[in-house]
């Protein structure tokens, strides 16, 4: 006989070759998974951000927009103008309303002081004709004493009683004058107060306007990156009309689920690796920041082994926001990828679920 071919050599060689590979993928797969999934849950699931409307807070047209979709903002920066027209004239006629306001209050003080002069006139005139009533009362005693004695005559003696009476009557005149004076004084006071009233009120309206027009400046909210442009220039839309689409790029998480069994397992702040379909070289630390109260059926969208009617429980894991202000520029939603759960705080990741990011 002789012995076996090089062909067969050969053959019996790779044979052997895809012996020892289908081993290292069982022990890799099978017995290397069972053991870390003890302690490690996973499930599929696709980047999310937070979603941020940027919109108009009054019904008007839209002036300039002054980002285009995919450009990166920060917080505060104008992103669009509202036409402004309307407002710049009714800010105009505002402040004049409020120039006319504030000249009524420089009129209505000049009022209230002549009449504050006139009360002031009035009560002189009152203390003048109660000296003179004083002299008169004295010299009518005067006479009428030595009329008694006909030292005087008693016409005189007459005539000084209706001196009395005539200083009398005018000192009543006078005090009505002062009460006269005090309630035009009332009103005068009155005027001052509607005046400053009005004056206040148009500053108020002037201020009111004044904030619509910085409100007609559409602000980003957050950083973050534009999405879409929801309307365009030259566009009329009403109050709270969208017309920008952001998403918050400091708020970066992924949703995916568990069963029941791996989610009860789960508490908030557990550790979780991320690894993108995009980019599976690398490793992105998260953590759980929510875990669904109530379970539901698996959503379609979710792509699983698991059967449908298998309960699940919806968990969020938010990527720390640190490393999004690092990697901003390469931070996209709708990437899918996995997300691996530590079930056991004690237990130590992987080799190759240990952290790793783009230098």
């Amino acid at each position: 006989m002789t012995g076996p071919s090089r062909a067969t050599w050969i053959r019996a060689a790779w044979a052997g070759a895809i012996v020892v590979i289908a081993a290292l993928l069982v022990w890799q797969f099978l017995i290397r998974g069972k053991g870390e999934s003890k302690y490690i849950a996973s499930a599929n699931g696709r980047i999310e951000a937070t979603e941020i409307d940027v919109a108009a807070k009054y019904a008007g047209r839209i002036k300039t927009i002054l980002v285009d979709e995919g450009d990166f903002v920060t917080a505060g920066q104008v992103v669009a103008r509202m036409d402004t027209e309307v407002l710049q004239a009714q800010l105009r006629q505002a402040e004049a309303q409020a120039q006319q306001a504030q000249s009524a209050i420089a009129t209505a003080r000049s009022k209230l002081a002549q009449r504050e002069s006139e009360k002031a006139a009035a009560q002189a005139t009152v203390m003048q004709r109660q000296a003179e009533l004083d002299v008169a009362r004295k010299r009518s005693a005067r006479s009428s004493a030595l009329a008694l004695k006909a030292a005087v005559s008693q016409q005189e003696a007459d005539d000084d009683q209706a001196r009395v009476r005539a200083y009398e009557a005018a000192i009543s005149a006078a005090q009505a004058q002062v009460a006269a004076a005090t309630a035009t004084i009332a009103t005068a006071r009155s005027g001052v107060l509607e005046a400053q009233s009005s004056f206040e009120a148009a500053g108020a309206t002037v201020e009111r306007i004044k904030a619509d027009i910085d409100d007609s400046d559409l602000k980003a909210p957050r950083d973050g990156r534009i999405q879409y442009r929801v309307a365009q220039p030259l566009e009329v839309v009403g109050a709270g009309g969208r017309v920008l689409n952001m998403i918050d790029l400091h708020d970066v998480y992924m949703t995916f689920f568990l069963p029941t069994a791996e989610a009860g397992r789960v508490t908030l702040g557990s550790e979780v690796r991320l690894v993108l379909d995009a980019a599976p070289e690398y490793v992105i630390p998260a953590k759980v920041t929510f875990v669904a109260d109530v379970a539901q059926f698996t959503p379609k969208t979710v792509e699983t082994a698991s059967e449908r009617e298998k309960l699940m429980f919806r968990i969020k894991a938010h990527i720390p926001i640190d490393l999004l202000r690092k990697y901003v520029k390469q931070a996209k939603t709708g990437l899918p990828g996995m997300a691996y759960v530590k079930l056991d705080r004690q237990a130590e990741w992987p080799a190759h679920l240990q952290v790793k990011l783009p230098q």
